[in-house]
């Protein structure tokens, strides 16, 4: 790692300060780095990274396109900034007192770097010598109606799968991987090798014999080495580029390859403050800590009435077909890890067509009875960095990794679900998450559509903006079920959804080390493809008894009502307190902190909401959906917003790919830049001059490239 220190004068000559600039772009290059010093650009407000000057638009783009982040945020003229190309290594940033005489304040900080460890050797399925002619033509061969004959439906899997696993040893070899200091470049391929070998060979020959003859056969065979890798790494990005549309993953994997790699679960801090960097240990710590926020429940449901509409146990074999069961096969996506069972999603694929019988089966048992086998009920907990310090288990997100098979006859009872809830007009139209014709964009422009209507008529409006508190996490599974009996499921799926949810475990996986197994007694499994639509009909009655206008997307909640007297106010402190009511009848908790009040208009009278017993905190700005709004409803902000970060993506795009030809670079840019512009564009899209020159210049400087 690279540390650095920087004075620059406040009249400093323009072209020391492009000898400064082009001096830290350089060190960006080499790894990681943090730049600390005096950098005198009071004309730059770091909170939103605006600059008021050419100077400082300079530093700015500077920074963006090298992927540089500044982390001191103090006050609206920060002079002395601590600067990095990993904000992640930055933690406990403290601005104090001003040092002596000195009109600087002191700025501490700890750099959180840790050596990595490279160890240990993983066995994969090497499908590249497997053998699925033969593997098909052995479970074709299997009678899986005489097999499964008088088993239930956990006998019935436990046969399917150990045979599915004998035969998939037998026909497809294991490779062993190592974890190599550097990764091999993605574009080496045999030829590249070849070629590689042939220059090593020259190069040898020319230093035992030193003759002429010699060095011009190493020179032809550098030549040939340089122009093979040249076209390799052409093939490979025309690929990435010609699937970034459907796979932008693809892309970033490629330019993370060059790149120096980050473990993905840093060194976490223990209950007792102690710094663990073991991989054992740190499974422990975040199993521990996602156990601890889920909500248990009194043993019975008292106050809470099941009035079940009269629904009959449907013949559910009517519910999946064997064809149907075939296609879902066919769409797997292999590339994909297995779950706990240990089934590769490539062998489901491979196999669809001679597997499709025994899983039609093994469905319509587990349907008609309401079974769930237990491996399709345990899960591999991931976790997922999301902001912060990496040593806080807070600022990590569990993803579930369940059965492949599981989370097949999981998408069947999603379906049919989704219908029923289409044909009975089950959810809420305030619901805008996970549903069908609707989406982020159609939340964002049907509620400020009503809020701009008032503010034009010359009416306040207060928005509140609500959050749960670890929302899918903490769904209280009996609940959760009264809920679903209640709108009129079918008997038998019910039972299926409930022994789907029952005695759960999982446990956390950190750079292939396990924890010990916990059990889940409340949420539904981040990761699922039941959860998102269980978790929207659990929270459906929200709005029910509220007079204030509601919009959600899954747990994102906003109240809105127009102001013009303290009564108004007192009403929307209602409704306020009928939320906070369900919460505490239905096990869910708000966030108070992340819960903010939005006042819009000039007559606005500023009232106080109250929530859990804690004011409000009241917010001129908030992002919602991923959009900037200020309580002014301009647009400006989150102009800048998407246009820093499409060129930042534009950088990425310039510096990871080494083909400038128009057609890698251009499905690069529709499929990775475009979004970034396009996003909701039709509720934010800009007016001012200023504005669209802003996200114009983002199109110009593609069309330099």
């Amino acid at each position: 790692m690279i540390i650095g220190v920087c004075y620059k004068p406040p009249r400093i000559d323009e072209g020391d300060e492009s000898q400064l600039l082009l001096q830290m772009e350089e060190a960006s290059k080499l790894g990681q780095v943090v730049i600390m010093g005096d950098f005198n650009y009071p004309d730059i407000d770091w909170s939103n990274g605006v600059a008021k000057s050419e100077k400082a638009s300079r530093c700015v783009n500077m920074l963006n396109d090298n992927f540089l982040f500044q982390v001191v945020q103090w006050n609206d003229s920060v002079l002395d900034l601590v600067i990095s190309n990993n904000n992640e290594l930055i933690s406990n940033i403290c601005v104090g007192e001003h040092l002596g005489n000195s009109d600087h304040n002191m700025v501490s900080f700890e750099i959180m770097l840790q050596r990595q460890r490279y160890k240990g050797v993983t066995k994969t399925l090497n499908f590249r010598r497997a053998d699925f002619a033969s593997l098909r033509a052995s479970l074709q061969c299997v009678n899986w109606e005489r097999l499964f004959m008088g088993l239930d439906t956990e006998g019935k899997w436990n046969i399917f799968k150990t045979l599915l696993c004998r035969y998939t040893q037998q026909y497809i070899p294991l490779v062993s991987k190592e974890r190599h200091r550097k990764a091999k470049p993605l574009w080496l391929n045999k030829k590249v090798r070849v070629e590689v070998g042939n220059k090593k060979r020259a190069f040898k020959a020319f230093k035992l014999a030193g003759t002429a003859e010699t060095f011009i056969r190493y020179k032809e065979a550098n030549k040939a080495c340089k122009k093979t890798i040249r076209q390799a790494k052409i093939e490979m990005e025309r690929d990435i580029a010609a699937r970034s549309k459907k796979n932008p993953k693809l892309f970033f994997n490629y330019v993370n390859s060059k790149k120096m790699k980050q473990e993905g679960v840093g060194t976490l801090l223990s209950r007792g403050g102690k710094l663990v960097d073991e991989n054992g240990e740190k499974a422990e710590i975040l199993n521990s800590y996602f156990s601890s926020v889920y909500t248990s429940e009194e043993p019975d449901n008292e106050g809470f009435p099941c009035n079940m509409p009269s629904s009959s146990n449907l013949a559910t074999g009517a519910w999946v077909t064997r064809e149907e069961i075939q296609k879902r096969l066919e769409h797997v996506k292999v590339n994909k890890g297995p779950g706990p069972d240990g089934i590769h999603p490539r062998v489901l694929n491979e196999l669809s067509a001679v597997i499709a019988k025994p899983l039609h089966i093994i469905f319509q048992d587990s349907l008609r009875f309401g079974m769930v086998p237990r491996d399709w009920r345990i899960a591999n907990v991931v976790p997922l960095f999301k902001k912060g310090s990496r040593s806080q288990p807070e600022n990590y997100r569990p993803v579930s990794l369940t059965s492949v098979v599981g989370k097949l006859l999981e998408g069947v009872i999603r379906d049919r679900i989704v219908e029923y809830i289409a044909v009975h007009n089950t959810i809420s139209l305030c619901q805008h998450g996970f549903m069908r014709n609707r989406s982020c964009q159609t939340n964002l422009v049907a509620f400020y559509e009503e809020v701009s209507r008032n503010l034009d008529a010359g009416m306040a409006v207060d928005v509140i903006y609500l959050d749960f508190a670890k929302a899918f996490y903490t769904v209280p599974h009996r609940r959760l079920m009264i809920k679903l009996r209640n709108i009129g499921l079918e008997h038998n799926i019910c039972n299926w959804i409930e022994n789907w949810l029952k005695d759960r475990v999982q446990r956390v996986v950190v750079n292939g080390t396990f924890s010990n197994w916990t059990s889940v007694v409340s949420g539904v499994p981040q990761g699922s493809v039941l959860g998102p639509l269980l978790f929207n009909l659990f929270i459906n009655d929200l709005e029910v008894g509220i007079e204030s206008t509601v919009s959600i997307f899954a747990d994102d909640t906003k109240l809105c009502k127009t102001i013009s007297s303290m009564q108004d106010a007192a009403a929307l402190q209602s409704d306020l307190t009928k939320l906070e009511n369900w919460a505490a009848n239905w096990k869910m908790r708000f966030n108070v902190d992340k819960c903010k009040v939005m006042h819009f208009g000039r007559n606005n009278i500023n009232a106080n909401y109250l929530l859990n017993g804690s004011v409000l905190g009241v917010s001129l700005m908030d992002k919602d959906l991923g959009v900037f709004v200020d309580h002014k409803l301009s647009n400006s902000r989150q102009c800048h917003s998407v246009a820093t970060k499409a060129n930042k993506v534009l950088s990425c795009i310039k510096k990871g790919i080494d083909s400038r030809d128009e057609n890698i670079f251009l499905p690069l840019y529709r499929s990775l830049v475009r979004p970034h512009l396009e996003y909701a564009v039709p509720f934010w899209a800009p007016v001012l001059k200023k504005d669209i020159n802003e996200l114009e210049r983002v199109q110009r400087l593609q069309l330099n490239w």
